[in-house]
């Protein structure tokens, strides 16, 4: 005799709360399939629970295992498992109230059971297992136009059958056993219209791989009525197994699949962090540069999971400087069902992002350290980007610092470190100094360098376009400050010459005095100063920034972005001993001093990869000079 169903109307607020779901909660419409999968895997951890005091509950199917099947022609979809499954009162229970789920009654259950000397272990234990069905069910309602619950409880010869269209009101009646599990709950979407692509198999494939690839329990996808089982997923988390029982291959193989890349991970990060908070991460350097590396969103790509079930890859876990770092992040502390939003403000996320980039700034240090040619192709690749955080992250600054490699004038290829650099510092030195541009090979051909490679000092070579802003807010590493060699004088004095040579000549001869004095006048409004050099000692002149004003390269830079309404008025250096200011010094014509005058400042503006002023006088003066010394004699 077939009972009537029963019609029950859902919890106070339901029709809100389900607005709620559906419009607020969650950002789009895929995680429907997440959230019941993630059910189907709780319930089926549930009765692996239970087993453990009742075995015979697995009965002649101790696999446990979640089946996604699709009816394309038919508009359905439905995701069964073979869990613990629910009575009447349990359906009523967990699928009529959105305000609770099944989690609060089964953990209550479990505490009341346990008692004495290692309660606390089976609390901790039961506080693993989620709820059967929470809010995160009502997402079908996304999707579906109706949705059909068949579920009987392991153990029992009854099943039932609950069914809604999400707008009131539920009924539920006892179902045929025919057409019920054997144990455990089927649930069937009747598809909305628009939502025909989730009774494709290409997009059940997807779903299902990249949200929850890593439930512990095996999912199959039936594509159609009476196809057989094709398996989509193994059930396992590879992040929970011990790092010990992992091999190689196997992190190569996560790293490609959860990084998208095709080569060997550059570093493995695997780690489980306990106390106030506790997650694992499993993160992976990838061997090259992925292609968004650069790309102006500058976002991450850690994944982010809540009892290995994937909620968002867009939670921002890892500081941007280190957005090149891929893997997963799977923490307990979170609800399965708050949303990408919420997430991103939860205290509980800042804490694991600091956790997280501490241990892969502490990992990547350990490998420089002990594998240094490993630690050398991570930094040609990605050096770049983590010296952002040497702007961004003042908190990290020293850290970073020390991690960071530079090209120098004294490494050739190769790299340096900042302790390196202070190890070598020369008599009397007391600054690290740099010179910044955009592009290595002019910048370590710059005439700028000549007075600190006569004295053997070593400059940093800064070609990235971050550095220009990193090196002027970064006071200092280990007291030693960051100075510019284009900026402000010199002050090479104090520090001697390599080889024992005798430092040239101080004493500025009385003509090339007078000259700079005369070049001063003439270029007033292009130079703020005309002075002689002590950092010259082959070319003949070269610029750099005033003292107190910023570095030549920064000062580009920032008026480029705008950020500056233009470049200052340089400073002009002379050097007192070359053979050409002596020759010029003597001329006493002045319109070939004139011509000379801004040719050298042009000459100098070349050398600084700038071009001149004014190319059509530059050419005039140029075309004269060669003119008259092609003349007669």
């Amino acid at each position: 005799m077939t009972q009537t169903p029963e019609s029950l109307s859902f919890e106070a607020d339901v029709s809100r709360l389900l607005h709620m779901m559906v419009h607020s909660v969650y950002s789009d419409r895929d995680v429907f399939l997440r959230e019941l999968i993630s059910n189907a895997a709780d319930a089926c951890e549930k009765l692996r629970y239970e087993a453990i005091a009742r075995p015979e509950l697995l009965g002649d199917e101790p696999r446990l295992a979640i089946t996604v099947a699709a009816d394309q022609e038919a508009g359905r979809l439905s995701v069964a498992d073979n869990g613990i499954g629910m009575s009447r009162d349990e359906m009523i229970e967990a699928l009529g109230t959105i305000a609770r789920s099944g989690t609060r009654s089964f953990m209550e259950r479990v505490a009341a059971a346990q008692g004495g000397e290692g309660a606390r272990e089976d609390a901790r234990e039961g506080a693993n297992l989620i709820g059967q069905f929470g809010v995160g069910f009502y997402s079908a309602f996304m999707v579906a136009s109706r949705v059909e619950v068949v579920s009987r409880r392991a153990g029992s010869e009854e099943a039932w059958i609950w069914s809604s269209d999400g707008k009131g009101a539920f009924t539920v009646a006892p179902a045929a056993l025919e057409e019920a599990p054997a144990r455990g709950t089927r649930v069937t979407l009747h598809l909305m219209d628009d939502a025909g692509i989730y009774a494709e198999r290409w997009t059940l494939e997807r779903i299902v791989k990249e949200q929850s690839g890593h439930v512990p329990v095996p999912i199959a996808l039936i594509e159609k009525p009476g196809a057989e089982p094709a398996a989509l997923t193994e059930g396992a988390a590879l992040w929970t197994k011990p790092k010990s029982g992992i091999g190689k291959e196997e992190y190569a193989d996560f790293y490609r699949s959860v990084a998208g890349q095709y080569d060997e991970p550059a570093a493995t990060i695997h780690f489980h962090a306990e106390g106030r908070h506790e997650y694992t991460a499993l993160l992976f350097v990838p061997g090259g540069r992925p292609f968004d590396l650069f790309d102006a969103d500058r976002k991450g790509r850690i994944k982010l999971y809540v009892k290995r079930v994937f909620i968002t890859d867009e939670a921002e876990l890892m500081p941007r400087y280190l957005r090149f770092v891929r893997g997963i992040v799977d923490t307990a502390d979170l609800p399965l069902n708050v949303s990408r939003e919420m997430i991103q403000d939860s205290p509980l996320t800042g804490a694991i992002r600091k956790g997280v980039a501490n241990r892969v700034l502490s990992d990547l240090a350990r490998l420089a350290e002990q594998e240094p040619e490993a630690f050398t192709k991570i930094w040609e690749n990605f050096g770049a980007v983590i010296k952002e955080g040497l702007y961004e992250d003042v908190e990290r600054r020293a850290q970073l610092l020390s991690l960071a490699r530079f090209r120098t004038t004294a490494s050739a290829e190769g790299w340096r470190s900042l302790k390196d650099y202070v190890a070598a510092l020369r008599e009397n030195q007391t600054a690290i100094y740099y010179l910044a541009g955009d592009e290595a090979g002019r910048i370590a051909a710059s005439p700028q360098l000549e007075g600190f490679r006569a004295r053997g000092i070593e400059v940093l070579l800064l070609s990235d376009p971050i550095d220009s802003f990193w090196v002027a807010t970064a006071p200092d590493f280990e007291g030693k400050p960051f100075r510019s060699v284009t900026q402000g004088a010199a002050d090479l004095g104090l520090i001697p010459l390599i080889d024992g040579k005798a430092p040239p000549a101080t004493e500025t001869s009385a003509e090339v005095a007078a000259l700079i004095a005369a070049m001063k006048t003439l270029l007033a409004d292009q130079v703020s100063d005309v002075r002689p050099s002590e950092r010259l000692t082959d070319s003949a002149v070269c610029l750099v920034a005033p003292d107190g004003g910023p570095d030549r390269q920064f000062e580009r830079m920032l008026g480029a972005i705008g950020r500056i309404g233009g470049a200052g008025k340089p400073v002009l250096e002379v050097n007192p001993h070359h053979g050409l200011v002596a020759a010029f010094a003597g001329a006493r014509d002045e319109a070939l001093r004139g011509d000379v005058a801004h040719l050298l400042l042009d000459s100098a503006r070349l050398l600084d990869g700038e071009r001149p002023e004014d190319a059509k006088a530059f050419s005039e003066r140029l075309n004269r000079l060669i003119a008259r010394s092609l003349g007669p004699a």
